[in-house]
């Protein structure tokens, strides 16, 4: 009876076994679930899926950027439920973001067109038909290609000395590496090092078999870009003469500086005095004389006023001699008459021409 039990418990678990599963909605992409492109290229975010029998609800699908910050909401980006498309951003991605087929046909892949830095992010596609739904995670880094680099030397590439190729692109996506390979003039010297992340290639005791033609490649994830530096090997300045040199020229400056201030010295100087001389000629001038009333009235004080007896004019004494000697005749002669009054008819005055007031006096 025992051995009965166990052949039907046998039975009805290989019948179990043979029975087809029905199988529920599932993501059915296998592409990496990180890209990388480079800025400007067109990139297809995979999202393949199929459904199971009892899965009967509408299609929805949904593709949305995942917020970095646990705390703040994902960002809906595009979506296919009841036929229809439908956009929730009006941003520069969702405008370049479009499903690749038509999304009821167990493809919801979509395509980023023109892929830019900013588009870095990770992204879900969510698909779901009642009761099945399942979901796709994937992580989209647009890298910069690097810039031609620029090559250059830091140094005086003098024999015997140590050099510094330097080579460095002013944009690109990091982790950026720089390597530095001989073109010309055979192997990369023994003795020098360079640096992956500076670009700098370093080269001690330069001599005359390190001359040459040296690319650098700076390369990233996504592209490459190159730059070379023809390098050469100089004989060493005279130091000594140039620092002799640059001392004579410093104190030939400095003369001619002091010289020019010694000038201007001079020229001050030059002026106060000048100014000084001038004030103290003014100072020493004499007051300016009053001029007289008029010509008119100088006139009548030598003609047209009659002399009286016993009173003296100086002006009429001085400009009229005749007079003087007149009366001096008069009084040796004893006379005892009062002296005449001369008349004008007998008047020579001695009159000049006096520049200074601009008539006779």
């Amino acid at each position: 009876m025992e051995a009965v039990f166990q052949t039907f418990l046998l039975l009805l678990l290989l019948l179990i076994a043979i029975q087809p599963k029905s199988q529920a909605m599932q993501i059915t992409s296998t592409g990496p679930q990180t890209i990388q492109k480079a800025q400007g290229e067109s990139v297809t975010l995979g999202c393949t899926y199929s459904s199971g029998a009892q899965d009967t609800g509408d299609l929805d699908i949904e593709w949305s950027a995942l917020s970095p910050d646990m705390t703040q909401k994902d960002k809906l980006l595009l979506s296919y439920t009841g036929g229809q498309i439908l956009r929730y951003s009006d941003g520069s991605l969702s405008s370049r973001l479009n499903f690749s087929t038509s999304p009821n046909q167990g493809d919801a892949s979509v395509t980023v067109a023109d892929a830019k830095a900013s588009d870095t992010a990770t992204y879900q596609c969510k698909v779901k038909k009642a009761p099945g739904v399942d979901s796709r995670k994937v992580t989209l880094l647009v890298l910069v290609p690097p810039s031609a680099p620029r090559c250059s030397v830091d140094g005086a590439e003098e024999k015997g000395s140590a050099v510094s190729l330097m080579c460095k692109s002013r944009w690109g996506s990091n982790p950026l590496s720089y390597t530095w390979t001989r073109q010309t003039g055979g192997a990369m010297p023994a003795t020098a090092t360079q640096n992956s992340q500076t670009g700098a290639l370093v080269i001690n005791n330069l001599t005359d078999s390190n001359v040459g033609t040296y690319m650098c490649e700076a390369s990233n994830a996504v592209g490459k870009a190159q730059c070379t530096y023809e390098l050469h090997a100089y004989n060493p300045v005279n130091k000594v003469g140039v620092i002799v040199g640059a001392v004579i020229g410093a104190l030939l400056l400095l003369l001619l500086l002091l010289f020019l201030i010694w000038l201007l010295w001079v020229c001050c100087c030059k002026r106060r005095y000048e100014k000084e001389a001038a004030n103290e000629l003014k100072e020493d001038a004499p007051a300016p004389e009053s001029r007289p009333a008029s010509r008119n009235s100088s006139m009548r004080s030598v003609v047209g006023y009659r002399a009286h007896p016993g009173v003296h004019y100086s002006g009429v004494v001085n400009h009229l001699p005749s007079i003087r000697e007149t009366g001096r005749s008069s009084i040796n002669s004893g006379r005892n008459t009062a002296l005449s009054q001369p008349s004008t008819t007998d008047v020579k005055p001695l009159l000049h021409y006096d520049h200074q007031y601009g008539y006779a006096v």
